[in-house]
C-alpha cells in the first residue's frame, strides 16, 4: 500500500499536461465538421423534396448509421483521439456509445452480451437525461400554475 504523498508523486511523474487550447480547437472543428455534415444531409434531403421535419428525421437516422458504421470499422476511436469531446456531443457520439460495447461483447451472445452490454456507457446518459427532462417538465408545470410563462 502506498501513501497519498507517494501516489501524488507517481501521478505527477506519469501524467502529462494537456494542451488545452489545441484540444479545444480540435474538439471545436471536429464537432463542427460532424454538424456541418449533418447540415449537408439536411440540405440534400430538402433539395430532394422532403419537408423540413422529415428531412431532419432522416438526417438523424443517417448520422446514427454513419456513427455506428465508422465505429464498426474502427475509425471512430481514431477520430475521437483527435477531436476529443467534439466527437461526443453530436448524435454520432451517442451512436458510438451504444455500438462500441455492443460490438465488443457480441461474442457473449445476443442477450447477455449485445443486449446487456450496449447500454454500459449510454445507460447513465439516458437515465440522467430522462430524469432531467422530467424535473424540468415539473418545474415548468408548477410555474404555469402560478401564471409564469417561460421564455
Amino acid at each position: 500500500m502506498i501513501s497519498n504523498k507517494e501516489y501524488s508523486k507517481l501521478v505527477k511523474k506519469y501524467s502529462h499536461n494537456s494542451p488545452i487550447i489545441k484540444d479545444c480547437f480540435n474538439a471545436f472543428w471536429i464537432g463542427g465538421l460532424i454538424c456541418a455534415i449533418g447540415q449537408g444531409f439536411q440540405n440534400l434531403y430538402e433539395y430532394l423534396g422532403m419537408n423540413k421535419d422529415n428531412a431532419g428525421t432522416l438526417v438523424s437516422i443517417t448520422l446514427i448509421f454513419i456513427g455506428i458504421l465508422i465505429t464498426f470499422i474502427g475509425w471512430y476511436d481514431n477520430i475521437a483521439k483527435i477531436g476529443g469531446a467534439g466527437t461526443l456531443v453530436p448524435i454520432t457520439g451517442f451512436a458510438n456509445s451504444i455500438a462500441s460495447p455492443a460490438i465488443e461483447f457480441k461474442s457473449e451472445g445476443l442477450v447477455l452480451g449485445l443486449g446487456v452490454k450496449m447500454f454500459i456507457i449510454a445507460g447513465p446518459v439516458l437515465v440522467y437525461g430522462i430524469s432531467a427532462s422530467v424535473v424540468c417538465g415539473l418545474v415548468l408545470q408548477i410555474l404555469s400554475l402560478f401564471g409564469i410563462k417561460p421564455l
